[in-house]
């Protein structure tokens, strides 16, 4: 990105204003990208949880604050600057959620039961539908409340899990 700003600095100072534009460009959508990676890391950390509590039907301390935490990480990367619009349209979740599935269920199976099952056994055992249902709303939830607000509303999703009725008791 130093480059792409000493060249667009160039461009201004000697009239180029065309290459100038376009060199804003390019950082937008590199700036865009870089966040999108930011969401889909947090996405697949999200989704690692959730597949360890449906493997394991138990929900720990340790997995609520991680859900929590990365719903609202990505709630407050997902806001463009403008604060009006979103990098990810909350109609658009769909093609994330899948990519991260596949992207989590290796390290989940690190962690599921000590990693006594491989990844094919944790993909078997997977019910993908209703794991990308139960991350979908968990994420329309960034769509309605500011970050500040989310994890009281989180903690009224997780308690729907196995496990989380009787934490949130």
């Amino acid at each position: 990105m130093t480059q792409e700003l000493i060249d667009l600095r160039q461009s201004i100072l000697e009239g180029r204003y065309d290459d100038a534009l376009e060199i804003i460009d390019d950082l937008e959508e590199m700036s865009k990208q870089g966040t999108l990676r930011k969401i889909e890391s947090f996405l697949v950390r999200l989704v690692i949880h959730l597949i360890k509590n449906q493997i394991e039907q138990r929900l720990t301390n340790s997995w609520i604050a991680s859900i929590s935490d990365s719903v609202i990480q990505i709630a407050k990367l997902n806001v463009k600057d403008n604060q009006k619009s979103y990098y990810i349209k909350s109609d658009e979740w769909g093609e994330y959620l899948a990519e991260a599935v596949e992207m989590a269920i290796r390290p989940a199976s690190a962690e599921i039961f000590g990693g006594t099952l491989k990844a094919s056994q944790i993909s078997q055992r997977l019910n993908r539908e209703a794991l990308i249902d139960f991350t979908k709303n968990l994420l329309l939830l960034t769509y309605q409340y500011q970050p500040k607000d989310l994890a009281s509303m989180i903690d009224k999703y997780l308690a729907q899990l196995p496990g989380g009725e009787d934490w949130f008791e």
